[in-house]
Parts: structure tokens; sequence; C-alpha cells
């Protein structure tokens, strides 16, 4: 395991980890929104390359980062009209996506600086205590979460966490992939397989609608492996609202 300096955010000195297993397999994470910076992996060829999106310098995330990569808290995907409804109290939330709240508020998780509990050549653990009410979420929250790469070269996030009064909470990592490797094009030559028959239709706002739509006969049906890009069909109402 390497740690090295990698820049002061306005919270104070940030720090990226680099952990590597025997197979050649390396991320480096840093601790300005648990951050996934880079996911090195050799091909067949032995030639590694970085398959994440993600920045160089500390000032490009602080400018302008679209989550590269990070801890989505504590809320992920957007809550409608940035309010909700717990035990018959109204909680208003900061409205950042038009009149929704997105990814946790203006300052989610991936703007925070987490503490390190851990950190060893296949594992670092990170945590971070949100206190109650910060960016309109009730009760004091200890959030920790591990990453791991294990000798079998797989990537491991586990997240937990612990409120002192009921809340609502939907953790996850925010990483953009591209299995060609930085700089090798974009990824709709990529081949998947979902096996999954119904998906969950959004409205204009991008929140969803309630109904579980089935895939066949849309764009969205891989339970069959075909490539990304054959589902972009810009005639589907669907594609259109979420650009893509």
């Amino acid at each position: 395991m390497q740690r090295h300096h990698f820049g002061t955010a306005p919270g104070g000195r940030i720090e990226i980890f680099v952990l590597e297993n025997r197979h050649g397999i390396r991320i480096r994470i840093m601790t300005y929104g648990g951050i996934v910076v880079s996911l090195e992996v050799p091909d067949k060829n032995k030639q590694r390359a970085d398959i994440v999106l993600g920045y160089d310098r500390l000032e490009s995330y602080l400018e302008r980062n679209p989550y590269f990569g990070a801890i989505i808290g504590r809320y992920a995907n957007r809550i409608s009209k940035a309010r909700f409804t717990l035990n018959g109290v109204e909680y208003a939330l900061a409205a950042n996506n038009g009149e929704n709240s997105l990814h946790g508020g203006k300052v989610g998780f991936d703007k925070q600086i987490w503490t390190v509990l851990h950190a060893s050549q296949n594992v670092l653990a990170l945590r971070y205590v949100s206190v109650d009410l910060e960016e309109g979420y009730p009760g004091e929250l200890t959030t920790t979460v591990a990453y791991s790469l294990s000798e079998q070269n797989e990537l491991r996030i586990d997240y937990s966490a612990i409120s002192n009064q009921d809340t609502v909470i939907n953790l996850t990592n925010h990483s953009w992939f591209n299995l060609a490797g930085e700089g090798n094009g974009d990824i709709l030559e990529h081949r998947l397989q979902i096996h999954g028959r119904r998906f969950t239709p959004v409205a204009p706002s991008l929140i969803p609608t309630g109904e579980l739509r089935a895939v066949a006969g849309t764009p969205f049906d891989f339970t069959s492996v075909r490539s990304v890009g054959s589902g972009m069909d810009p005639r589907d109402e669907q594609i259109r609202l979420a650009n893509g």
C-alpha cells in the first residue's frame, strides 16, 4: 500500500491511497469524497490501462467534478421536490437539480473529507460522520465504506451506516467505466447482458413514475447479450428524457 499527498481542499489535506494485488491490478482512492481516481487493469498482453474516468489533479474535482468515482450519500439519485416526510415530519432538502435534490444535496458525501480507519496492501476503510440535519437529513449518521482488492481480481465495496434516529439513506459509488481503457474511444461497442425484465420509467423531471415497465420491445432489453450502442434509440421517450 502506498500513501501520497494529493492536494489541499477547503476542509484540509487530501491523501491518495494505492492498493495493488499480485496480478497487477491497481486502484487509487482519495480521502476527498472517497473517490476512486483510477483503476488500472492489465489486458491479456499484460498492458495496463485505466478503466474508470477521473482527473489527474485535485483541483479538477473541486472545480467541475460530475461525481466521477465518488461515494454518493446521504441519498443517491433524486428526491422529488427536495422534500420528504418521515414519521409525520416533513424535511426540506437542498434543491440542487431543478426543484429536486440530487445525490445528497449541494455538499453531499462526494464533497466531504473522509477519515481513514484502516489502510493495508489490499484494503482501505473510510469513515464520515454526518451531523443531524446536514443537508436537511435527520439524525447523526456514521458511515463506513471499505474498498478491498482481492487476489481473485475482485474489487469489493462494503457500506455500513448507523444513525441515532430514523432517517433515509441510499449509498452508492459513482464510477464511470470504459473497459477499453483511457483514450481508447467510447463504450458503444461494449457488449452487455442484464438479467432484468422490467425497468422504472421516469417523468420529465427524471423522477421514477412508480411504473415497472417490461423491457421487451424497448431499448432497455439486454436480456440477451448485445452492444450498448444498439440501445441508443433517439426515438424512445425515455432515451430522450435522459439524453442517452
